[in-house]
């Protein structure tokens, strides 16, 4: 039985974002084009910050599309974005943001504070109820100040509202959704991101294009391409024609492909994915499962690390005793407890080795799915070959590389 965690596509988030920049604007214009085959479907839900679903599938798209008061960026989990600077009050009651001045959405209106309120009343994600339940008021004392009131303290509000845990903090402009309406905001979305909306065909592609209004930066590259590809083999073959720059989710054998293919380039991608077994049999005393012996001894059993080499070509942390790293868990370095077959036990009878957890539980962990961040590496233009310009969601440094095409495995 598996269950990830966190979805493979906060790769294409940080692909986007790689390296942040806040820099002055690009001294040039936006040129060229970027293309993505997605692992994923497609569909108009992505555009919607208020439909966040409480996995990171949304936010490759949003990233793009929109901004939010705070959000994660490569120089801080909460960073400041449309929110210039944020405070609590003393009691843990009050948060209150400052706008940051000249922001605009896409069709020219200033982002203010009414946006944001209006963002958060219409949050309906999964999420929604229990973050709402906790704030008493909203306030807009001006157009560039937003206050939020707690019924009581919550330390863990902004964990709420300035992570991907929910999309409440990404700001879509009241008066444009009011006009054309919650369905001809998916048919048309404005955003304040570093991207707008140009086109989109559902379940096959969405194309956008740079904002050359965006307040962090200009962005380098002039059109995002992102394709729906579900299967892996047809995701691989458009890579090697040349008719996408960057795949994901290419793994075992495939992603040994990529490693032989000159001109590819595989990287790992860093998420968090725990896999385990389950004896479901486990309480039935007719069940062999019902004996922790045996139990114990099929854990002792299953090669992980060989799992990891077949499955995601050995990028993958074996979690140990813990459902997560001992480095995550624990916040230590120290090695992964382990559990050893006693001599003579029924696990060495069975001709098996070391285990990695104890099957006291019931559950047998497999290997986490945690590779390490995938590059954003592009196809050169015929203008700068050997260079990737950034798509203006990341820095405006440029990735010097010899590859012109990358693919991710995770």
């Amino acid at each position: 039985m598996t269950r990830r965690r966190t979805r493979l596509i906060a790769v294409c988030v940080l692909a986007l974002i790689s390296a942040a920049s806040t820099g002055a604007l690009a001294a040039e214009a936006p040129a060229g084009q970027i293309s993505w085959a997605l692992h994923f479907s497609l569909a108009p839900t992505l555009f919607e910050p208020a439909e966040t679903p409480g996995l990171i599938t949304p936010f490759m798209v949003l990233y793009a599309l929109h901004d939010a008061l705070v959000k994660p960026m490569p120089e801080s989990a909460m960073a400041a974005s449309l929110a210039e600077s944020w405070s609590t009050s003393r009691d843990g009651l009050v948060y209150e943001f400052v706008l940051r001045k000249g922001a605009t959405f896409h069709n020219g209106e200033p982002v203010t504070a009414e946006d944001v309120k209006f963002s958060f009343d219409r949050y309906r994600g999964l999420s929604a109820r229990v973050l709402k339940e906790k704030v008493a008021a909203i306030e807009t004392p001006d157009p560039r100040r937003v206050r939020f009131r707690l019924k009581q303290p919550w330390p863990d509000f902004m964990a709420f509202y300035g992570t991907p845990a929910t999309g409440a903090a990404w700001i879509v402009p009241r008066k444009y959704v009011e006009k054309v309406g919650e369905d001809g905001f998916k048919k048309a979305p404005v955003g304040a991101g570093p991207y707008k909306f140009v086109s989109f065909t559902p379940g096959v592609e969405l194309v956008l294009e740079a904002s050359e209004s965006y307040w962090r930066k200009t962005p380098s590259v002039k059109r995002l391409v992102f394709r729906a590809v579900p299967d892996a083999v047809t995701r691989l073959a458009m890579l090697k024609r040349g008719e996408v720059d960057i795949a994901y989710a290419v793994t075992g054998e495939l992603g040994e492909e990529v490693r032989r293919t000159p001109g590819l380039t595989l990287r790992p991608t860093p998420f968090v994915a725990t896999h385990w077994l389950v004896f479901a049999d486990q309480w039935d005393p007719g069940s062999p499962w019902h004996a922790r012996r045996v139990r114990l001894a099929a854990n002792h059993a299953v090669d992980r690390q060989a799992i990891n080499e077949a499955v995601t070509l050995g990028f993958s942390k074996i979690t140990g005793a813990s459902s997560l790293p001992a480095s995550i868990s624990t916040g230590s370095r120290r090695s992964t407890p382990t559990i050893r077959a006693r001599p003579g036990s029924s696990s060495q009878k069975l001709g098996t080795r070391r285990v990695s957890t104890p099957a006291t539980s019931g559950a047998m962990p497999g290997p986490a799915c945690t590779p390490s961040r995938s590059s954003t590496i592009f196809r050169p233009s015929a203008s700068r070959r050997g260079s990737a310009r950034s798509s203006g969601l990341g820095s405006s440094r440029r990735i010097r590389t010899r590859s012109s095409r990358t693919s991710s495995t995770g």
